[in-house]
């Protein structure tokens, strides 16, 4: 439902489903003034009223809302009706329909107090369905840009609705991506192993792709950090219109790409002023890499399985250091780029004689016969191991 803020008149949507029946309090996303919405429902013929003034009344406060549907009368959340303003609202309806604006008050028959109240109008446009609010919606995230509306309808044919509370985790590390989300309120917080948050996403925000592409388990935990509704659709309808509509797989494609940089960026600020994680989740030759490429100045320590430790001193990107057990140089370094599992830690600055180090080599030429090492081994191990099982 499209909505205005009633301070600054800033035009925002709301999911539908995000509105409770007695009403829900939202916040404006520019002015940050908190207002109660209703559900679309609510029509010319039952308008909604907001108490304006306020003298003494035994049930009401200035701000509060209201509304008369048919039969129906809604008083303010967790307050009971009042008979005198029903009486006072149904003659309002009944005679006074052509002063409908926000602008004029109308005052109560009193009993011990009185109240001043008004028309409350925040609806800016209404759809004939769900699909059209749902088709203005869409059009304006990024996976669906410059997509036409006949194309979106049918993507939307295929869409199904998820609530998430606030806690829920909606997507557990290893879970098998059978569905690509779509954000359509709320915020969800990406996790890592240890449950500690790396990144939030939000409204027309997409999550679920990368497995959903590569066929593999989800690589991390995503939790519900406020009240969230998304959008999901099933992995073989979406590839279905992935094949079907360019403008759809190039969306898809840029988003990934920003998605990336995101990332990558991130991992090199928070380099900068150190950070610990595990090799699960960043393997050693893309923690290497992530700090030559951000030309990092400091020490790498690993700590590995058997409490074996390791260490790489890096200066501006360029390695200067590397030891590992009773190993040091390119051999320690060609090592370590094997390891899968264990901790990392690493702080800026060196010593001053690290400072003054010669470079150990290219650090990408050094990547390169590192892996090519690793792919070599690989190689070998199945030469031997097949023929033993055959």
């Amino acid at each position: 439902m499209d909505v205005r803020c009633e301070k600054c008149k800033t035009a925002f949507n709301i999911a539908d489903s995000l509105i409770r029946p007695e009403g829900s309090k939202v916040c404006c996303s520019k002015c940050r003034h908190t207002f109660r919405i209703y559900p679309s429902e609510d029509s010319e013929d039952f308008p909604r009223f907001k108490i304006a003034e306020e003298y003494q009344c035994p049930l009401y406060k200035s701000g509060d809302e209201f509304q008369l549907s048919g039969k129906k009368f809604l008083p303010p959340p967790d307050k009971p009706p009042c008979l005198i303003l029903v009486k006072d609202v149904m003659k309002l309806i009944l005679h006074k329909k052509e002063h409908r604006n926000e602008k004029t008050l109308f005052k109560c028959s009193g009993c011990t107090g009185h109240i001043r109240f008004g028309y409350k109008n925040i609806l800016v446009k209404r759809y004939e369905n769900y699909k059209d609010a749902l088709l203005n919606l869409l059009r304006r995230f990024s996976i669906f840009e410059r997509m036409s509306e006949e194309n979106i309808r049918e993507i939307i044919l295929h869409l199904k609705l998820e609530r998430f509370e606030k806690g829920d985790f909606v997507l557990r590390k290893g879970d098998f991506g059978n569905n690509l989300y779509i954000i359509i309120s709320g915020r969800i917080d990406v996790l890592n192993d240890d449950y500690i948050r790396i990144a939030s996403i939000g409204k027309g925000e997409i999550f679920g792709e990368m497995s959903l592409i590569t066929g593999g388990r989800v690589g991390t935990t995503l939790k519900a950090s406020e009240q969230t509704a998304a959008l999901r659709i099933s992995s073989d309808h979406f590839r279905k219109f992935l094949s079907k509509f360019q403008t759809l797989h190039m969306n898809l494609i840029r988003l990934m790409v920003q998605r990336m940089a995101e990332i990558n960026r991130a991992r090199i600020e928070e380099f900068s002023s150190g950070i610990t994680g595990r090799l699960t989740e960043m393997p050693p030759p893309d923690l290497f890499q992530t700090l030559s490429i951000g030309q990092k100045t400091g020490v790498l320590t690993l700590k590995l399985p058997r409490e074996t430790y390791a260490s790489l001193s890096f200066r501006e990107g360029r390695l200067i250091k590397a030891t590992y057990n009773n190993t040091k140089g390119e051999e320690a370094f060609f090592e370590l780029l094997k390891q899968k599992e264990g901790r990392f830690n690493y702080v800026p600055g060196l010593s001053h004689e690290e400072m003054n180090a010669p470079e150990m080599g290219e650090f990408m030429g050094l990547l390169i016969e590192g892996l090519r090492r690793i792919d070599e081994e690989n190689r070998r191990f199945l030469r031997t191991v097949i023929p033993t099982l055959m």
